[in-house]
């Protein structure tokens, strides 16, 4: 069973990640997502490295539903260019795999 992808975002505050993850589940756009606490980006932004504390959110889905977790994503997000990015499942347990795909819409 293939056709599933992690979506990688971070946020803000915990409670823009909640906020994006029970949108996601709750409209069955994302199976799971894992909100991690606290971790800390290093980045440059308008030509300034920047350091800040960030929320990470690891977001279950299927490829096909990329388009619709972008869209909620922004629609719910903070930031000029929020990072989101999708990493393929190249594969994964079988009951784990069935799970996901009975999760999602």
């Amino acid at each position: 069973m293939t056709g599933f992808i992690q979506v990688i975002v971070t946020t803000e505050t915990k409670e823009q990640a909640r906020a994006i993850a029970q949108r996601l589940v709750g409209e069955k756009l994302a199976a799971c997502v894992q909100i991690v606490d606290s971790v800390e980006s290093t980045y440059r932004w308008k030509g300034k490295v920047e350091r800040t504390r960030e929320r990470l959110c690891l977001i279950k889905t299927r490829e096909s539903l990329f388009p619709k977790v972008e869209a909620a994503i922004k629609a719910l997000h903070s930031y000029d260019t929020p990072e989101i990015i999708a990493v393929p499942v190249v594969d994964g347990s079988e009951e784990y795999l069935r799970w996901l795909n009975e999760s999602l819409a």
